[in-house]
């Protein structure tokens, strides 16, 4: 055996071995209405003029909703929360898209979108303050916020699954940021999807940021749509400050989603605010940068629209804003009047029906509390959700 290095091979001739690059893709960025409110005739929804206003409410009560809820945090009466400043037509726009039936994901900026599809305001104050039971998601399809980045996108495929074999009128919609996209969850999530061909749609709002770290940092792709085609999975690009192009993507996605063709959609926009209540943003973007994309707000985009095609007349901007505010104040006065929390609460949800160990230890509880009243002392007993 001959141990000597080898040498390096000479260069092969022009075989024909022509790779495939992402500059060989043309991903086009779907858009209907333009920054300055102009747009595309063809391309406008066909919906009635109060489904054309109702929208703009529902992006303003996002950002009301964030402005409130920022400050309750920063009071101490809520835990920490991340917003949507910014992506408010991503988040409209996907929302209104969705049937009832369909079962949301979220990843925790979402909450008009929760709102729009059933969930109470107070419970989702309630969930932000750490109370367990608010985890349930009563009244709607959504499952528990996905504060761990990317692990719901499996979960999405396997409820996504579960639909088509009881079959179901009805999808799995993820909601997920750009940072998920690096994560082994996302690609297994949608590896499945595209083998088993289920009703999913994955919306990844793309705001440029994973939490400090800039979108061509974290991935050498230039999009997030085109790692779709790596999974046989359908992928869209759209612009995610543009709520009537939101509304018309995901409703295709929707659509492709029921025929057995799941589809991944990036929604391109912005975070203006923090990560979370807990980020300082200054210390890895500039000023410029977040003034920059102000000028591209989706509110403002779309009120410019609802002006040019003479719908805007019969919104009174204030009268939306004191509905609102009035809303999140009874959302508050809702959660500050739940119950305390008892001790058997310790023991009630680990099972359907509570063991026989279990009933012993908490009667054994019970017992050391009559003979030690002193111990509530210890005892912190948050509000029942």
């Amino acid at each position: 055996m001959d141990d000597s290095p080898r040498t390096v091979p000479p260069a092969a001739a022009d075989v024909g071995v022509d790779p495939l690059s992402q500059g060989d893709l043309e991903i086009e960025t779907y858009r209907v209405v333009r920054s300055d409110g102009s747009f595309a005739a063809e391309r406008v929804p066909d919906l009635d003029d109060e489904a054309f206003r109702d929208l703009y409410r529902w992006m303003l009560l996002q950002r009301i909703y964030d402005e409130r809820a920022t400050k309750l945090q920063r009071r101490g009466r809520l835990g920490t929360i991340a917003s949507g400043h910014g992506q408010e037509a991503s988040i409209i726009g996907s929302g209104y898209a969705l049937s009832r039936d369909d079962w949301i994901f979220p990843y925790g900026r979402e909450a008009g979108a929760l709102l729009l599809h059933g969930l109470s305001m107070r419970d989702l104050l309630l969930y932000w303050r750490g109370i367990e039971d608010a985890s349930r998601m009563e009244g709607a399809n959504v499952f528990g916020m996905a504060i761990s980045i990317g692990s719901h996108i499996p979960l999405a495929t396997g409820k996504a699954w579960g639909l088509e074999l009881d079959g179901e009128d009805a999808i799995a919609f993820a909601n997920l940021g750009d940072g998920a996209t690096s994560t082994g969850a996302f690609h297994e999530g949608l590896n499945f999807a595209g083998v088993l061909g289920v009703p999913a749609v994955f919306f990844c709002q793309n705001n440029q940021y994973a939490i400090s770290l800039p979108f061509d940092e974290q991935t050498n792709a230039e999009t997030v749509a085109q790692k779709a085609l790596a999974y046989g999975v359908d992928g869209i690009r759209v612009d995610g400050n543009d709520v009537l192009a939101v509304y018309n993507a995901v409703s295709a996605a929707r659509e492709r989603a029921l025929e057995g063709a799941p589809v991944l959609v990036e929604a391109v926009t912005y975070r203006r605010s923090a990560h979370t209540t807990s980020d300082d943003p200054t210390r890895y973007r500039s000023g410029d940068e977040v003034d920059e994309w102000e000028e591209r707000d989706p509110l403002a985009r779309y009120r410019a629209f609802l002006e040019q095609t003479g719908r805007w007349g019969a919104i009174d901007e204030d009268t939306i804003r004191e509905e609102v505010e009035a809303e999140f104040d009874e959302a508050v006065d809702a959660a500050d009047a739940v119950e305390e929390r008892g001790i058997d609460e310790l023991f009630a949800y680990l099972h359907e029906e509570m063991p026989p160990e279990l009933e012993r230890q908490l009667e054994e509880l019970r017992d050391l509390l009559e003979e030690r009243p002193d111990m509530y002392e210890f005892i912190e007993q948050r509000p029942k959700g």
